[in-house]
């Protein structure tokens, strides 16, 4: 990506090309809360399928799910979501805004006593006193039947973790699963931010990719490393994003969760920082053993072989769509010049991209060429499915635009086209042109694009 980028500028290229819209903005919008464009729609569902190709599919022992976004709040009990699902919180006295308080002190802290002290006559960004620190929990509450009292109340899911272990039983039996296996879902997740920010960074409504994945307790060190080596390989073969952009963050005792041995996450160089972007935890039991506690339901395995009963340990791979999608723009990125011009190009890889292809006729007003195109363009969308048609403006600024949102070939109808059945294929990166005979163009560009 090029050094210079900014949030500013990824946060324009997105709305100037489709990729995210603020949510309801014709009313002013709503913080936390993005719309996905036509572009950024493409590439989110192709980001989703190439992760669930890598994990489900390529898998004999992964099952995927899609469970409610709804779940009988006891799920939520025994995970400790209710309980502990929280971010300390203070508020401005004058004007009664609320902030993190661990943002404010400038530490990653949720101890209500330590943050009072550190922020013991420090004013609010407006310099107004503060309030008492307090506790806010994260989940958005709904109800559920035509009552709201304390008896209807329920919960958006805050992570698509917790269905995952309520049906890790249904999963076993119906796939006749047998030890290790894993459980894996893509779907939406909620949580009341107290102040979200950095564009789709940190949000309030969010889709997340999970895997559990249930082990022996014997066996977690090895799956552990094997986990970890499946994100980052995800990140640097399936998506393209350089290893420089990377970096392993490892968790220490003050950040883990009380249950967890052990959590690492890939961090990501966003505009602002490296940042997270993927995690692998070692959850142990806790899931389970709550579930089987507060249910009464049997959740440990019996191993026959080894002729021994346990209750499963597990290993946790999980990582945001949208932040793989703002890391995916960010590291493809750049600002060029080409012969004396600037140009801004997405170097997407090509099995992501929004559209693999654009088919043009050299001039729009042109019916002999605009016919030929045509024709052109329904043979390779039959096999290619996202290609584009462009005939707006000239064909300089056709590539232009086209590099802008990361179309990797684009195809060009000219007048010799109509002389000797040739077109002109452009390739984004390297702007290098070359003619094909039409009747070879689908068994190049499978080739040009590894299909």
């Amino acid at each position: 990506m090029s050094p210079e980028v900014n949030l500013e500028t990824i946060v324009s290229l997105c709305k100037r090309r489709g990729f995210v819209f603020q949510s309801s903005e014709i009313y002013g919008g709503l913080a936390g809360f993005y719309d996905y464009g036509p572009l950024g729609v493409e590439l989110v569902n192709n980001i989703k399928q190439e992760w669930w190709k890598a994990m489900v599919r390529e898998h004999d022992n992964i099952f995927g799910v899609d469970s409610a976004i709804i779940q009988n709040p006891r799920l939520w009990e025994a995970s400790g979501h209710i309980a502990g699902f929280t971010d300390p919180l203070v508020e401005d006295e004058v004007t009664h805004k609320r902030y993190r308080a661990d943002h404010l002190a400038g530490v990653d802290s949720n101890d209500v006593e330590q943050l009072m002290k550190l922020l013991e006559g420090k004013k609010s960004p407006d310099g107004n006193p503060l309030g008492p620190v307090r506790t806010f929990n994260m989940m958005m509450k709904t109800y559920v039947g035509p009552v709201e009292d304390s008896e209807s109340v329920a919960y958006l899911r805050p992570e698509t973790a917790g269905p995952i272990f309520t049906n890790y039983e249904n999963v076993r039996e119906t796939m006749r699963a047998k030890l290790p296996f894993g459980v894996a879902q893509i779907g939406k997740a909620f949580r009341n931010e107290i102040s979200p920010r950095d564009f789709i960074f940190r949000v309030r409504e969010l889709e997340q990719m999970e895997m559990q994945y249930f082990i022996n307790p014997n066996d977690q060190e090895k799956n552990y490393q094997n986990w970890r080596d499946f994100a980052w390989q995800f990140c640097i073969e399936r998506l393209g994003i350089s290893k420089e952009n990377l970096e392993w963050h490892e968790h220490d005792a003050s950040e883990r969760a009380h249950y967890a041995a052990a959590a690492h996450d890939i961090y990501f160089k966003f505009p602002q920082g490296f940042k997270e972007l993927w995690g692998t935890h070692n959850r142990t039991d806790f899931d389970l053993s709550n579930h089987q506690r507060v249910s009464g339901k049997e959740l440990t395995y019996f191993d026959e072989e080894k002729r021994e009963r346990f209750m499963p340990f597990v290993i946790e791979s999980s990582v945001g769509v949208g932040r793989l999608l703002m890391a995916v723009i960010v590291n493809s990125y750049y600002e060029e010049e080409i012969n004396g011009e600037k140009r801004v190009v997405l170097k997407i890889k090509p099995s992501l991209a929004p559209y693999r292809l654009a088919v043009s006729p050299l001039l729009k007003n042109k019916p002999e060429l605009v016919n030929k195109a045509r024709e052109v363009y329904g043979t390779l969308k039959k096999v290619f499915g996202n290609v584009m048609w462009d005939d707006n403006g000239n064909i300089g600024k056709r590539y232009r635009r086209q590099d802008e949102i990361g179309t990797p070939y684009c195809i060009t109808v000219d007048f010799d086209t109509l002389e000797d059945e040739t077109v002109t294929i452009r390739d984004r990166d390297s702007t290098e042109q070359t003619r094909i005979k039409i009747d070879e163009l689908e068994t190049r560009l499978k080739a040009l694009l590894l299909i």
